[in-house]
Formats: structure tokens, sequence, C-alpha cells
């Protein structure tokens, strides 16, 4: 009983740092992609941008589904969680490119703050993951730590903060959907492929309406936005596969963290006592929180043998 509790603790370790690493790897590719598509956003509008990315994503998914080393089946065993998924990622990525070409980095990701908390009510009633206490609080507070991290906050909301807030709500419920369709489909890569094909079938309909003409230096840049893009995705599943949505998308705000350090490190910029206060509460908070799944997850087991 022992041996087995201890084999259960060793794997649970081991999932938890590779998860982590993985949003590590995450965090700096999803950070490259808000930069380039806020690049992008100044000049053409959203269905373009995501037809043309949403093809390449979509491609590079299939040539290695049908091509590469595993070769495997476009068919999924949860079609219709997987159709769901799609629209949501749709719909979360239109009302984010809203909000990015609208209001200032910041701005956005004082909301993009809330995913967790989004994930967290959505875990109970789609994946029968219910959230402890304490790690609400943890939560609670690495909400309070990104709004340490941005002072500034929001003075008056308007339209581009509610595409926000809907952004963080449909992305969030797309990421919980990943982690209750990984249970059952192990190809992780149809739910970066079937979402994408959506997202190029969606956006080609309105295309015509808003087309622009696009330079090669414009093609160049949107094809390096998807190619970031389709390995962010992937990753990001293969990190739902491994841990509880609210935990991973706490997680991921340790990539505003790293934002402060790097300036630090290549520009010299000397933070706040404000910033390093909310830095140090977000990165708490993620630690306190993987400790908590991983004691509660031991609970359970224990009380099951």
């Amino acid at each position: 009983m022992m041996v087995r509790r201890r084999v259960f603790e060793n794997r649970n370790a081991m999932i938890a740092f590779g998860g982590l690493n993985l949003i590590l790897v995450y965090c700096v590719l999803a950070t490259c992609a808000d930069a380039i598509a806020r690049t992008v956003a100044q000049s053409f509008a959203a269905p373009q941008l995501f037809l043309f990315s949403g093809l390449v994503v979509a491609s590079l998914s299939f040539v290695t589904l049908r091509f590469g080393k595993n070769q495997s089946s476009l068919r999924s065993v949860r079609p219709r969680s997987l159709a769901l998924r799609s629209l949501l990622v749709i719909i979360s990525s239109v009302f984010y490119f809203i909000a990015f070409r609208t209001l200032p980095f910041a701005e956005v990701f004082v909301f993009i703050a809330l995913v967790p908390i989004f994930a967290a009510l959505l875990s109970g009633p789609i994946l029968g993951e219910q959230v402890r206490a304490q790690s609400w609080c943890a939560l609670l507070a690495s909400v309070g730590g990104m709004f340490l991290l941005h002072p500034e906050g929001v003075v008056a909301l308007n339209n581009a903060h509610l595409c926000a807030i809907l952004g963080a709500f449909t992305g969030a419920g797309a990421m919980v959907l990943a982690r209750h369709i990984s249970r059952d489909e192990k190809n992780t890569l149809l739910q970066v492929f079937y979402p994408n094909l959506a997202i190029c079938v969606v956006m080609g309909a309105v295309l015509p309406f808003v087309y622009k003409p696009m330079t090669a230096s414009d093609v160049i840049l949107i094809a390096s936005y998807a190619s970031i893009l389709f390995i962010a995705r992937w990753v990001l599943v293969l990190v739902l596969t491994k841990m509880k949505a609210y935990v991973a998308t706490l997680l991921m705000n340790l990539q505003f963290v790293a934002m402060i350090i790097a300036g630090v490190v290549l520009f010299s910029e000397i933070p706040t006592l404000g910033l390093m206060i909310g830095a140090g509460v977000i990165m708490m908070s993620g630690a306190y929180i993987v400790l908590d799944t991983a004691r509660s997850d031991r609970t359970l087991v224990t009380s099951k043998s």
C-alpha cells in the first residue's frame, strides 16, 4: 500500500514538473504571438488575419497528423465536445482581437488575469473537478497580484473591455473543454486541427467584405504568427492533459513576471515596489496552488486506498 502511494506521488510530481516546463514554453510562444497579432491588427481586420493564420495552423496540423512519424486518423472520439471547443476558440479569438486592437496591452492583461477564475468556475460542472477553498484563495490572490502589476487598472469600461471579458470567459471554456476531451482523446493534435479549420471556414465567408491587399512582409509576418501559434496551441493542449485547467491558467500568468525580469535584465528598467509585490504574489500563488492540488490528489488516493 505504501509503495503504491509513493509511486503515485512520484508520478504526480513528474507530471506537475513536466506541465510546468510546458507552461514556460507556452508563455514565451504566447507572448511572441500576441506581440505580432497586435502589430498586424493595426492594418487588417480580424477575419483576414484569422483566415490566413488558421489556414497555416490547420495545414501544419494536417501534415503532422497524416504524414508525421506517428500517422493518425482525423476522426475524434469526442466530436461534439470538439465542435463546441472549436466554436469557443473562434469566439474567443475574435473578442481578443478586438480588445488588443482597441485597448492598451496592460488593460487587456488585467482581464486575462480572470481566466483562472473562469476556469475554476467551469471545472466543477464540466470536469467534476471541485476547487478547494485554499485554491480559491490562491486564485483570488493571483488576480490581486495582476492588478498590482498594472496599477493604472481600468478607468472606464467600454465595449472593448466587454470584449476582453468575453474573450477571457470563452477562452477559459475552450481550455476546460480541452482537458475534458483529452480524457478520452489521446490524439492531442486534433484539438489544434479542427478549431483552426473551423476558423478558416467561418472567416472565409466574411473575408470578401474586409479583404485588403497584403505585401510580402505582411504575408511573412502572418506566417510567422501562425507558425508560433501552431506550436503554442499544441503545447497548451499538452499542458491541459497534465494539469487541471485552473492550475494551468494560473501558472500562465507567470509570463507577466517574465516580462518584468526581462525589462530589468535587458533594458535596465527598475520595477516599482508595486510591481515587485505583484510579481511575488503571482509566483507564491502559483507555487501554492500546485502544492495544494498535489496534496488534495494525495489525500484522494489515500482515502481510496
